[in-house]
């Protein structure tokens, strides 16, 4: 590779006011491998000057703005304190694509409170959104946060799904994906020692892969198969 994409990834990164945003990424340009940036921020984090200004940079060079909706459900949202709800996340996704900038979004499957029956169903809320890439990934739960001490307390609320009936679940979801929708990722890995909830061990995204595409060849079908 010759030339690369900054990816803002951590945080909330249209947080500043827009004037510091402009230094932070005119930087990146600064550099002449950096062909473009990809911007990951949350819902309630952008307006419409923010996004104007990210439309011009993306006349000349790539720009994708990455939204952390993470569920469909308000319910869902309250209970992690998102901060935000999905007409929030839908306003956002909206306002981004219709400045012809790439939008993406981030979804968790797993979230305490939703069954499998709600995150199938999700499925045609994010199809419905301007998106043009989406990443999932299933639950983890890191030491010492909120939600670590929620599980301990109520293991009942959370739903953890093994390696196998992840991929074999996510298949399903993805039959009924838009097929124009670029997913960018589907799992995700973290060492053990960080987790307090069950984890699959030693796994790389690369062995993810894999395992979904052998299994997508297993069954004959493929991303959009029933999407109507």
């Amino acid at each position: 590779a010759e030339r690369y994409l900054a990816y803002f990834q951590s945080f909330s990164n249209t947080y500043a006011p827009l004037e510091r945003l402009r230094e932070v990424f005119s930087q990146a340009f600064e550099l002449p491998e950096v062909a473009g940036i990809v911007v990951g921020t949350r819902p309630d984090c952008i307006d419409g000057p923010k996004l104007d200004y990210f439309a011009r940079l993306a006349e000349t060079r790539y720009v994708a703005i990455e939204y952390g909706i993470e569920s469909c459900y308000d319910a869902t949202l309250r209970s992690v304190n998102r901060g935000h709800d999905f007409a929030c996340a839908r306003r956002a996704v909206e306002m981004t694509s219709e400045r012809g900038i790439r939008t993406g979004a981030h979804f968790i499957l797993g979230l305490p409170g939703e069954t499998p029956a709600m995150m199938e169903a999700s499925v045609d809320a994010i199809n419905s959104l301007a998106l043009d890439t989406v990443k999932f990934h299933q639950l983890q739960l890191f030491r010492g946060t909120t939600m670590a001490a929620q599980y301990a307390a109520d293991p009942g609320r959370f739903r953890f799904f093994s390696r196998d009936e992840y991929v074999d679940f996510f298949i399903g979801l993805l039959e009924r994906l838009r097929p124009d929708l670029v997913v960018e990722r589907f799992a995700s890995e973290a060492p053990p020692r960080f987790q307090a909830g069950p984890t699959w061990g030693l796994v790389r995204n690369e062995q993810l892969w894999s395992l979904l595409e052998r299994r997508l060849e297993q069954r004959g079908t493929w991303q959009g198969r029933l999407y109507v």
